[in-house]
């Protein structure tokens, strides 16, 4: 049956959107959905002030009246000067086992973005750095994060039918969470601590404006990553709702900020218990008792998995090891609260001084994902 992709334009269109890869993949053990208001408000600017100098478009494709794939185009003109590039972006793309599905759909975003005056189809790739990005093009039968891209083992091999070739590849480390510190850690913690008088604090601290502090944090960020592949940084009012959204969530025992002599932020991991089980428990919504699982699995009953959503130290301070001060305070609350692992996010491959920080853990290399792109 013909394909026909379709833009989205009415709310029976966002609906097919939204709820189409809980029908792709319903009873797959390894997919974790995303909570259905999350992926609606990123179309919206209340939700998501990256609107303000991105170009968005969703699309569906359709066999009949069955939806069979979805996609949406990004223009993010942000980083197209900062990067001298002139690359339309897909994100969020979903589609059955059949070629002419995911054919149409990146072919879709592809004329969108010829007719904006773009010539490089780049994916997957959000509106910023702290959306998901990067297509998984090994170890499918691990169960997906809250965080990043699961997809199925045809998605792949359908990018590379199409030409379209690696831009980047991301890693993730997996280790098991020790019973002690491990030795260079704590050496490294207290020679930063009394040469450099570098110290750690935590949001629940007394004195501690939370609020002000993930600001810092935030804005540090910016700074940390501002080299990494097709980041640009995030505006006061992304932060402003990134913070609202997120803050709420955090355990404050379990992110670490690392403050020098000035009490300015050099450093900082933000981390959090797996959320993969209680979101499958939702499938995408919070009510009648999605709410339940997730507050379950933040507050009550942790999963064996804590996720290390964003670490970043100021580029004044790479290299001095500052990041032991985050595995010498984290370990022990890891061990307390009962994980068993922990998980990164995806780390570039080539990011040597990111990567090999983890190696006194003994790191497991897992979920390579990739960015691909084409000329239009």
């Amino acid at each position: 049956m013909k394909v026909e992709v379709r833009k989205v334009m009415c709310r029976r269109d966002m609906d097919d959107f939204v709820r189409l890869p809980c029908m792709i993949f319903h009873g797959v053990p390894q997919y974790v959905p995303d909570l259905e208001r999350d992926i609606v408000g990123v179309f919206l600017k209340k939700s998501n002030p990256g609107l303000e100098f991105s170009d968005v478009q969703p699309f569906v494709a359709y066999q009949g009246d069955v939806p069979v794939g979805r996609i949406v185009g990004i223009v993010n003109r942000k980083a197209n000067e900062r990067w001298q590039q002139r690359v339309v972006r897909f994100s969020l793309i979903e589609f059955t086992d059949n070629l002419d599905v995911s054919t149409a759909l990146l072919e879709a975003v592809g004329q969108w973005g010829l007719e904006r005056g773009m010539d490089t189809l780049q994916g997957p790739m959000g509106i910023t750095d702290f959306d998901k990005e990067g297509m998984l093009v090994d170890d499918f039968q691990m169960t997906g994060t809250m965080n990043t891209i699961w997809n199925p083992d045809y998605y792949p091999r359908h990018m590379e039918a199409l030409g379209y070739k690696k831009a980047v590849d991301w890693v993730q480390i997996r280790i098991r969470i020790p019973q002690e510190t491990p030795l260079r850690y704590t050496r490294t913690a207290q020679y930063v601590r009394e040469q450099m008088g570098l110290r750690v604090v935590k949001m629940g601290d007394a004195g501690i404006d939370r609020r002000h502090y993930a600001e810092l944090v935030m804005q540090m960020f910016n700074k940390a990553y501002s080299p990494i592949f097709g980041f640009s940084a995030l505006s006061e009012t992304q932060i402003t709702t990134f913070l609202d959204h997120y803050l709420p969530l955090l355990d404050r025992q379990m992110v670490p900020i690392v403050l020098n002599k000035q009490d300015e932020v050099v450093g900082a991991a933000v981390t959090i218990g797996s959320l993969s089980k209680a979101l499958q428990k939702a499938d995408g919504r919070l009510f009648p008792t999605g709410w339940y699982h997730l507050l379950k699995a933040l507050k009550w009953k942790h999963e064996e998995t804590v996720e290390m959503l964003l670490v970043g130290v100021h580029p004044d301070y790479q290299g001095m090891g500052v990041n032991a001060l985050f595995f010498d305070n984290l370990i022990p609350i890891y061990n307390k609260y009962g994980f068993k692992w922990a998980e990164t996010g995806p780390q570039l491959e080539d990011n040597v001084r990111e990567l090999s920080q983890w190696k006194p853990l003994q790191p497991e290399f897992v979920k390579r994902r990739r960015c691909y792109q084409k000329e239009l």
